[in-house]
C-alpha cells in the first residue's frame, strides 16, 4: 500500500472541502473489515474523471481510498495514469474492460496493464457467440438473451486471455451483474462459468450487490467457492417488494441499503480476497459526500 505523510494528507483533506475533521479518522477508516487496504471503484466517479482526473483522485484519497479499480482511462495513456494515481497516493491494482472490446486488443491492454502495474485485467461486460444474430447485441436487456452455448463460449475466451494476461504477470478476472444468475435446463449460467473456466487462468471478481439483486447470496457463493474469488465489489440497494433485476433497484450508501454484509464479509475472511472495491452507481446526494459515507461504513464495520 503506498504511504502518504500526514503533512501532504492534511493539505490534500483541506483542498478537497472534505473536512480538516478526517484527520484523526484515518487509523479507524484503514481498519477496514477484510484488513485490506480501502478500494473504491472509479465508475462511481466516472462524471467527474474526465472533467478533473487529478482532482478527483484527490478527493477520493482524502476521504481515505488506498486502492482503486479503472472503469476506463479517458484518453490518458498509461504513464499519465500512473503518475497521477501517484500523485494522489492511490493504487490501480485493477481495470475493467468488455470483452467486446477486450477480444481485438488483448495485447495493447496486456501492456497497458503492464505498464500502469496492474495485478488484475477484469471482463466486466460478456459477448455473444455470434453478435449479428442479436438485436442490440450491446445493449445491456441483450444480456438477459444470452444461452448457454453463449456462456460457455465466453468461459472459453476468458481461458484463452487469462493464459495470456498470466503469461504476462498479471491476473485474468470475470466481474458479475445479474444475467449470470439466469438459468437454461437448470444450468445456472454463473455456476457454469465457474466450472467452465479454469482457476490457475480466470479468477473471478464477486459484485455482492448485483449477486443479491438477482436473488442469490454473496455469502454462498463465498463459501461454497472459497478459492476463486479473489476481488468482491461492495454496494448496495434499496430491495423491496417487486424489483427484479430487470427494474433494477436504486442504489444507496453502504449501510444505507437493505444487503447485509455481515454474513459477506464472515464468508469472505475464510475465501481468498485479495481486494475490495466500494462501488456506488447513483446516487441522490453529492457523489463525495455519499462515498465518505461508504468509507465510514466500511472503516467502522465489525465482522
Amino acid at each position: 500500500m503506498l504511504r502518504v505523510s500526514r503533512r501532504i494528507f492534511l493539505k490534500r483533506l483541506s483542498a478537497s472541502g472534505i473536512g480538516m475533521a478526517l484527520c484523526n479518522r484515518v487509523p479507524e477508516l484503514m481498519a477496514y473489515p477484510l484488513g485490506l487496504p480501502l478500494g473504491v471503484q472509479l465508475y462511481s466517479v466516472r462524471d467527474f474523471l474526465p472533467k478533473d482526473y487529478d482532482g478527483t483522485l484527490g478527493k477520493l484519497s482524502a476521504i481515505g481510498y488506498r486502492e482503486v479499480e479503472a472503469a476506463g482511462f479517458f484518453g490518458r495513456s498509461a504513464s499519465e495514469v500512473k503518475a497521477s494515481m501517484d500523485h494522489a497516493g492511490l493504487r490501480c491494482v485493477s481495470a475493467h474492460y468488455s470483452l467486446k472490446d477486450l477480444l481485438p486488443k488483448v495485447d495493447e491492454t496486456i501492456e497497458y496493464g503492464k505498464e500502469l502495474g496492474l495485478q488484475y485485467i477484469v471482463c466486466a461486460s460478456p459477448w455473444f457467440k455470434n453478435p449479428s444474430s442479436v438485436k442490440d447485441a450491446g445493449s445491456h436487456a441483450a444480456r438477459d438473451r444470452m444461452t448457454l452455448d453463449d456462456w460457455r463460449w465466453n468461459a472459453d475466451q476468458f481461458n484463452r486471455i487469462g493464459e495470456r494476461v498470466h503469461a504476462a504477470g498479471m491476473r485474468f478476472g470475470y466481474h458479475n451483474h445479474t444475467p449470470e444468475f439466469r438459468s437454461e435446463n437448470g444450468v445456472v449460467f454463473y455456476d457454469e462459468l465457474l466450472r467452465q473456466t479454469d482457476p490457475a487462468k480466470v479468477t473471478m471478481e464477486l459484485d455482492c450487490g448485483w449477486c443479491a439483486v438477482a436473488g442469490e447470496s454473496p455469502a454462498e457463493y463465498l463459501s461454497k467457492y472459497p478459492s476463486r474469488f479473489s476481488m468482491l465489489h461492495v454496494k448496495d440497494f434499496k430491495l423491496t417488494a417487486g424489483v427484479t433485476p430487470a427494474t433494477a433497484p436504486p442504489s444507496a450508501e453502504l449501510g444505507h441499503g437493505t444487503i447485509d454484509y455481515r454474513p459477506i464479509f464472515q464468508a469472505a475472511k475464510k475465501a481468498e480476497i485479495k481486494h475490495a472495491f466500494v462501488e456506488q452507481e447513483e446516487f441522490d446526494m453529492p457523489a463525495m459526500e455519499a462515498l465518505k459515507i461508504d468509507a465510514d461504513y466500511m472503516g467502522k464495520f465489525k465482522a
